[in-house]
């Protein structure tokens, strides 16, 4: 009868847990908190059964990964679970969302995009339909290029490499068919997606491994030039990583 999304968060501080269960309660969500203490969460998740979990990374007596592995090997139903951190460490994000998790998210994050996650799990956004095994390849070559985790255009990036993954002709046009796919993913605009991504890109040039950038764009971009475009960027990207799959036996284009 109750088909709100249940949303445990593994958090009942006043600061992040009382007050995001609240923010998604009023997005139409049933939202609860626990403590954040791994076993607490172990058994409230057993017990409540909940649609998606969010938990911190760090927690006592058991951890992200530890609390993911003995739902997995005792739950009837195994919950999506969507795992933030306060730093950016790729070996525990690899760890986390090979073991199932659907997101790492970087604190501080709106509140919104969060709830736009949540929907997303639920089968109302397109996220839900991604291979988890490429979402994590395209983390990995963003954090090798340079883009750091806690910044807007980070996530917007990965987002329109994910998206020209599954839709190739979004690169076709990258201002009136990308940038706003992927606005509407984050409830913002095409203009600030685009600054962001911009952003992102302009300081992985300037302060990543140069040898990695030159390593992975070759010669296709003018060096004298200096960085390459947003569509540039994301063009290469995609493609690289569409060659790759293509010669593993897999595609991720849908035929719609």
């Amino acid at each position: 009868m109750n088909e709100k999304i249940r949303v445990l968060i593994g958090d009942d501080s006043v600061d992040f847990g009382v007050t995001t269960a609240s923010a998604l309660r009023n997005c139409g969500m049933y939202a609860f908190t626990r403590r954040k203490d791994g076993n607490i969460l172990l058994n409230t998740i057993l017990e409540e059964r909940p649609d998606v979990v969010v938990i911190d990374t760090v927690m006592p007596h058991m951890d992200a990964i530890e609390l993911i592995r003995r739902v997995k090997a005792e739950a009837h139903d195994f919950p999506d679970f969507i795992v933030t951190s306060g730093y950016d460490n790729p070996f525990v994000e690899r760890q986390i969302m090979e073991l199932g998790a659907k997101y790492y998210m970087i604190r501080p994050f709106d509140v919104g995009i969060l709830a736009q996650r949540i929907r997303d799990l639920a089968g109302k956004g397109n996220a839900s339909s991604r291979d988890t095994s490429v979402e994590i390849k395209v983390t990995e070559i963003i954090h090798q290029l340079g883009v750091p985790a806690h910044i807007k255009g980070y996530h917007y990036l990965r987002d329109a490499i994910l998206a020209s993954l599954e839709n190739h002709e979004l690169l076709d046009s990258v201002t009136k068919l990308l940038y706003p796919t992927v606005a509407q993913h984050f409830k913002t605009t095409p203009s600030r997606v685009e600054r962001a991504i911009r952003h992102a890109i302009e300081i992985a040039w300037d302060r990543g491994d140069l040898e990695m950038l030159n390593s992975f764009f070759g010669y296709t971009i003018n060096t004298c030039r200096g960085k390459p475009t947003n569509s540039e960027f994301i063009a290469l990207i995609t493609d690289k990583l569409r060659l790759q799959l293509m010669s593993e036996g897999r595609t991720t284009e849908h035929s719609m």
